[in-house]
């Protein structure tokens, strides 16, 4: 298995809030104490965190499922149970993080050390203490906790950098990586030598350029080919490319037709041929170069892409590379940043219910029928009143009697069955 991991999908769930108390105060010589239940605790959150030490989602391959802590249930003298602890995720600066099942962009964690909260831990329920009335002075009946779903996320890790050594295998991107910056990437004279995106810092009249060397595309590669689709997300985020050619020819290709294949490749995986580029000769040191190089800077003219020869192998040519780089950085914008995007939820009623025939059996369903079930004590004669009664307010009486429910029909509301009773 690779080391380098840039795709992952994990399942995520914030805390279960906890369940309120239905307690009573007992004390010596106090002979009817009041209800004292106290509230359930909310759940934790799921945290992301950018972690600059991080520059992979391999780990994420070893453990795919994330769930927060639940909160506490609430006890007697109203006390409120214990919040779940949140749970911190650390991912690699430049991580997009989306909502598997809808495409959503929940954050893109481009700075390093930001912390996001994307999954809420549910509310804790209420205790006993909250529905006591002057008419109804001991509820036996308290409110159960929010409870949270699990969400599938899917995480793209999209390389933070300013500048992107695009080109065909072996042109000698990862040499240059190697001689303008400390960077020391593996240097092979063979195809595909580079596996995994490197970067490497170039320090330029005080500002500091951050190169990335994309390992080599090939026609075909926004389709799939070779290597180019899985690193092609790397280069989104650039702001100038420099388009290495090998100008010799020496691996018996015209370098100008490496030069509009690859342009064709970025212009078919989105806008990445829009994107201002230097056209960077290498190997003019070779037999061949000076040819091709006359023949590039015409074709390069009419595109409007300034050309430059250099030489990996003998080091020059660099210099005026990097200042025209430095310069075109100064005039572009900064680093992409992908915009979250809201989450597109119909109007929640935590009340609203419908009633659907299983049979002969008329089932009450909706987001809060489930959760007035689990707050009803069933032992408790003023517990049943208080269902009744807010199954009336919520004008689930009338709604099952215009369905046709009669005296006796069977109703079921999540998994409990009773008879409709006028």
């Amino acid at each position: 298995m690779s080391n380098f991991v840039d795709q992952v999908r994990i399942t995520a769930k914030a805390g279960n809030g906890g369940n309120g108390s239905a307690s009573f105060h007992r004390e010596k010589y106090v002979m009817n104490g009041g209800p004292d239940g106290g509230d359930g605790g909310c759940g934790g959150d799921i945290v992301f965190y950018a972690d600059v030490n991080m520059h992979t989602l391999l780990d994420f391959r070893f453990r795919s499922k994330y769930t927060a802590e639940n909160g506490g249930d609430g006890t007697g003298n109203r006390c409120t149970g214990k919040r779940g602890e949140d749970l911190v995720i650390k991912v690699p600066v430049g991580t997009v993080i989306r909502d598997d099942e809808t495409g959503r962009i929940m954050a893109d964690m481009d700075k390093a050390g930001e912390s996001r909260v994307l999954l809420k831990g549910g509310k804790g329920g209420w205790g006993n203490q909250h529905y006591a009335t002057s008419t109804r002075q001991a509820p036996n009946f308290a409110r159960p906790g929010v409870r949270t779903e699990i969400r599938t996320l899917r995480m793209e890790l999209k390389t933070i950098a300013d500048v992107g050594l695009i080109g065909y295998p072996n042109v000698g991107k990862s040499s240059i990586l190697s001689v303008v910056t400390s960077a020391r990437p593996k240097v092979g004279n063979y195809h595909f030598t580079t596996l995994t995106p490197n970067l490497g810092i170039v320090r330029r009249y005080g500002q500091d350029i951050v190169l990335a060397d994309i390992p080599g595309l090939i026609e075909g590669a926004a389709e799939g080919a070779g290597l180019g689709h899985d690193f092609l997300r790397h280069v989104e985020r650039t702001r100038l490319l420099l388009h290495v050619v090998d100008i010799s020819g020496s691996e018996g290709r015209d370098p100008l037709d490496d030069l509009d294949r690859i342009n064709t490749e970025l212009d078919h995986y989105g806008d990445l041929s829009e994107r201002p580029q230097i056209i960077v000769c290498n190997k003019t040191d070779l037999p061949g170069a000076e040819e091709n190089l006359k023949r590039m800077r015409a074709l390069a003219e009419g595109m409007g892409c300034p050309v430059f020869a250099v030489s990996a192998a003998t080091h020059e040519g660099f210099d005026a590379l990097l200042d025209e780089t430095a310069r075109m950085l100064e005039t572009l914008p900064p680093i992409l940043h992908y915009e979250e995007e809201e989450e597109e939820l119909p109007p929640a009623d935590p009340d609203a219910f419908e009633i659907v025939m299983d049979g002969p059996v008329f089932e009450v369903t909706g987001p809060g029928m489930e959760r007035l079930i689990d707050s009803v004590n069933f032992d408790d004669t003023e517990s049943l009143n208080w269902f009744h009664r807010t199954l009336r307010r919520l004008g689930v009486i009338d709604a099952l009697r215009e369905k046709g429910a009669g005296e006796g029909s069977t109703v079921r509301i999540a998994d409990m069955e009773f008879d409709f009773v006028e």
